[in-house]
């Protein structure tokens, strides 16, 4: 039985990849930071860890949890896109965004990474369109594109790290999902979006390690 690991699974995208990996007859390890969301991971058939991406503490406490484990597939979801204006940042706006989007990409990588690498699987993060600097032609959601392409830059060096060892790394831009962030307008839902990242991972070789995907597998500019 494959084994998938998707970080952020409370809901929107992570908690529909947790229902169809599931559906498939895979074994699904999902976080949330909430117990609540956790109980309800596991009575959807996973097995649910509490996980706060902003501690670290919280984030060892992972790793010591998953040790032994062999991850086919592995998914950083966990995200947030902050203030939705593109005035002056507060120090509480980027900090939020920085340690979801970014810090916590810097810790949980080396973790997860070295356990994808030995089942000589696939990894990735959601990342967003938005951190194209190639495809770029609106300046909104400054603070969000800077904390995406900051991402990428951590994936890009995670992929050189572990693809060596195993590990294809690659960060995809999920569309643009009928969620809680991306709105009711939206132009694909979040099974959709689950079913083309699912397919598209699955579908890649080594020789994708270290790409900028859309969810469908057309290459991103970085």
């Amino acid at each position: 039985m494959p084994t998938a690991l998707i970080i952020g699974a409370s809901r929107g995208i992570g908690r529909e990849l947790v229902r169809q990996y599931l559906a498939d007859g895979w074994r699904v390890l999902a976080t949330a930071r909430k117990s609540e969301d956790c109980a309800a991971l596991g009575a959807m058939g996973a097995h649910p860890y509490q996980l706060d991406v902003a501690s670290a503490d919280s984030i060892a406490a992972l790793g010591w949890n998953l040790d032994g484990e062999l991850p086919d597939a592995a998914f950083l979801n966990a995200g947030v896109y902050g203030p939705r204006h593109d005035g002056f940042p507060t120090q509480d706006d980027f900090d939020t965004v920085m340690h979801t989007n970014v810090l916590a990409a810097l810790r949980l990588l080396p973790v997860i990474a070295p356990m994808v690498a030995e089942a000589r699987g696939k990894l990735a993060v959601i990342s967003s369109r938005m951190a194209s600097m190639g495809a770029r032609s609106s300046a909104s959601g400054t603070l969000y594109r800077a904390s995406k392409a900051a991402l990428n830059s951590v994936l890009v060096d995670t992929a050189i790290r572990f693809g060596p060892k195993g590990a294809t790394c690659v960060a995809f831009h999920p569309g643009w999902v009928q969620t809680d962030m991306g709105g009711v307008d939206a132009d694909i839902t979040p099974a959709q979006s689950a079913a083309g990242l699912r397919a598209t991972l699955a579908g890649l070789d080594p020789a994708a390690n270290g790409a900028f995907l859309n969810y469908d597998g057309t290459p991103l500019p970085w």
